[in-house]
């Protein structure tokens, strides 16, 4: 049991009897006297991807689900599946990339940190660490005076993923 206070982004707990993680959380102070704090939580079910939302009081107390997290070394990708290895018993499973949802393209190879989620056996999905490194290989030039500002311009990585970043980055940072 966790009460809704002591939740955090990535928290596993279990919502309408499945698993779900944490994606976001809105804390709303009420000004009146005798109100409590609420807690507007954005979940995801792990198994069905589906976002659910809920608000509690700091007291309301949620069920923790049953998992395992162990860690995982990506190996392959043969487009539309993703192979994984469990570094404890060295088992190799693949996930579509419907179950990576947004992961695949922060995957390169020798990537550090991630973790399989497993349940009753099975395993959900992946969770990335919280920093991932990756080289910029293409994007447009720098601009000198642009740290004033905050606009951003398009960059592709390394593992082909485009992402925005300030207009400073260069090509290779």
């Amino acid at each position: 049991m966790i009460k809704a206070c002591d939740l955090k982004k990535s928290s596993i707990v279990k919502i309408d009897g499945g698993p779900c993680m944490v994606e976001n959380i809105q804390v709303q102070s009420p000004s009146a006297r005798g109100s409590a704090t609420l807690y507007k939580v954005r979940f995801r079910n792990i198994a069905s991807k589906q976002k659910v939302d809920r608000t509690f009081k700091g007291d309301d107390v949620i069920d923790e689900a049953d998992f395992e997290r162990r860690e995982v070394q990506f190996l392959y990708s043969d487009g539309s599946s993703y192979a994984f290895m469990d570094l404890d018993d060295y088992n190799q499973f693949e996930l579509n990339a419907d179950d990576l949802e947004g992961q695949s393209g922060f995957l390169s190879d020798g990537l550090e940190g991630i973790k399989s989620l497993i349940s009753d056996g099975k395993v959900l999905g992946i969770e990335l660490p919280p920093v991932v490194e990756l080289e910029i290989t293409e994007t447009g030039p720098s601009m000198r005076s642009a740290s004033a500002t905050a606009r951003t311009k398009p960059a592709t990585l390394s593992t082909g993923h485009v992402i925005q970043v300030p207009e400073y980055m260069e090509q290779g940072e």
